[in-house]
């Protein structure tokens, strides 16, 4: 046992106590460079960079080196690889594997403990996690878990001696472990009669929320991109900048004026400080001002737009100024909307980011509900969409919803039911259907239907047996916005639904538009969703 001043020896007085004292030896090694080595095993839960290079050549063959200290460990995992490339190594960090954090077993152990009315959490159910946690390790890969961590291989081994902390099985597999060692030690005050109906329960649960979230803020924190936003001096932003600062990798890039940015950020007691920890785009002050208006001239120029207007608006319009930041690579993505109408957003973002003859596919908003996650579509972009515009929400939808570990099953949603009305909706609806049935798609659709048919599956089947979805639609495509809209508000404002988005669809993930009623939270999440590079991601 070592701690900052070295050996814990017998007969040592600095800093002593009994808890040490019991771990005392008898040697006349007293610094963690005299007893390094051939040691197997490192575990360090102490500081930075105390674990030296050379003592770790000095270790034995394969040695296992646990260096925890947050946020920086005893040794970084690529120094200790680059003179022992066989070490086994866990770290406290989220960018390394192996991460070690109390997220896989303290919320497990006290819902377990919770369910079951624990007098005590003891030993076995304390072993009942461990045994959990390494079940899960050494199991299959779930689709959700290979879908939350895309590019990562989760076999068993050097680089994944552990779940990943957000892996959705471990609420289910450790609670449930919890929950019957609390029951078979005798401390369960309620014991669960049916603990496989009990695991179940909490499977579905776990996609609630932020853990709905957690993949694509995984996927964010690999990358490192820059997020324009464009209305910067707006105190959502702010918030929303010092927490992507603090929980991702990414680099936000606020559009706005440096003093007003500073004061509010001072005045709203934040740490972050504009150019120290951020970018700033100063519309009335950017050397960069004369590149952007003949940027936005030569896109616009065949389309009424002047010198001197180009140079109006790349002083006075942000949405404009952060869409050439895109378009000139100065900027990953973008995010608009805090205020404002949402089609005046579009309008310039299409100007700028879309060929002449290209559109967004749609708007696709995710409800996350008490009992499970719903998108809803087209709630923005197209009011009344043609068959063709349906098609490419649905398939936009399938993309964006894979995102989210989730498989797509999509409802076309209507007023008419299989065919009972003919015109209007139901028709546009049919013919979106059909052009569908000529791809091949590698997930399920089903339509024209009403709203309850698309959530209950015994409606549906009484509708219409032969139907070819399976259980309840996570997705719901409607005909036309204000349906979409009107559902999306009901879902937010009467059936508590936490909104994520909207999501704009058919721009390769270069630009999202918000809503003003978008709190700092919700524009997080959306800067995660901007913060992924996507190939034919919609």
């Amino acid at each position: 046992l070592c701690d900052v001043h070295g050996v814990v020896y017998e007969g040592r007085t600095i800093d002593m106590n009994p808890q040490k004292a019991a771990y005392a030896q008898n040697t006349d090694k007293w610094t963690l460079d005299d007893v390094i080595d051939g040691a197997d095993l490192f575990l360090g839960l102490s500081g930075p960079n105390v674990l030296k290079p050379e003592m770790v050549k000095r270790m034995a063959k394969r040695p296992i080196i646990f260096a925890l200290a947050n946020p920086n460990p005893e040794i970084m995992p690529d120094i200790a690889r680059e003179v022992a490339p066989d070490a086994i190594i866990a770290t406290g960090r989220s960018d390394f594997p192996n991460q070690v954090n109390n997220v896989l077993c303290f919320p497990f152990i006290f819902r377990g403990a919770l369910d079951v009315g624990a007098t005590e959490i003891n030993d076995a159910m304390q072993i009942a996690c461990i045994d959990g946690i390494a079940e899960l390790a050494r199991a299959t890969t779930s689709a959700e878990a290979a879908a939350a961590y895309q590019g990562e291989t989760m076999n068993f081994g050097a680089d994944y001696l552990i779940p990943k902390p957000f892996d959705p099985r471990l609420s289910g597999i450790v609670s449930s472990a919890v929950a019957q060692a609390a029951m078979d030690s005798g401390v369960a005050k309620r014991p669960i009669e049916d603990i496989e109906a009990y695991r179940e329960t909490l499977d579905h649960a776990v996609f609630k929320s932020a853990m709905l979230m957690r993949p694509v803020f995984d996927a964010a924190s690999k990358q490192s991109r820059t997020i324009a936003f464009a209305e910067g001096e707006d105190e959502r932003v702010l918030r929303a900048a010092q927490a992507i600062l603090e929980e991702t990798s990414e680099k936000p890039v606020l559009i706005g004026r440096p003093d007003v940015i500073s004061q509010r950020c001072e005045r709203m007691g934040l740490t972050i400080r504009p150019e120290r920890d951020f970018a700033i785009v100063n519309p009335e002050n950017d050397p960069r001002y004369r590149d952007y208006w003949g940027t936005y001239h030569d896109i616009m120029a065949r389309r009424g737009v002047t010198p001197d207007l180009a140079k109006a608006i790349m002083r006075t319009n942000t949405t404009a100024i952060a869409a050439v930041m895109v378009h000139r690579g100065e900027a990953d993505s973008m995010i608009c909307g805090t205020f404002g109408e949402y089609r005046w957003h579009l309008n310039y973002i299409e100007q700028v980011l879309c060929d002449p003859a290209q559109h967004a596919q749609g708007a696709l908003s995710l409800m996350i509900l008490e009992d499970g996650p719903l998108f809803i579509a087209d709630t923005h972009v197209h009011t009344t969409p043609t068959p063709e515009q349906i098609t490419q929400s649905v398939l936009g939808a399938a993309r964006h919803v894979r995102r989210f570990g989730l498989e797509p099953k999509i409802a076309l949603c209507a007023r008419s039911q299989f065919g009972s009305m003919q015109g209007d909706t139901g028709q546009r609806l049919r013919d979106a259907m059909a052009q569908l049935d000529l791809m091949d798609l590698d997930f399920q659709y089903e339509g024209e239907m009403n709203i309850d048919a698309a959530l209950d599956p015994e409606v549906r089947a009484r509708v219409m047996p032969q139907n070819r979805m399976d259980g309840v639609a996570n997705v719901l495509i409607f005909a036309h916005a204000d349906a979409a809209s009107g559902v999306r508000n009901i879902l937010k404002m009467r059936a508590g639904g936490l909104e994520v988005g909207p999501i704009l669809m058919g721009l390769r993930n270069q630009a999202h538009i918000v809503t003003p009623s978008i709190t700092a939270r919700g524009l997080l999440n959306m800067a995660a969703i901007a913060g992924v590079p996507v190939a034919n991601y919609g």
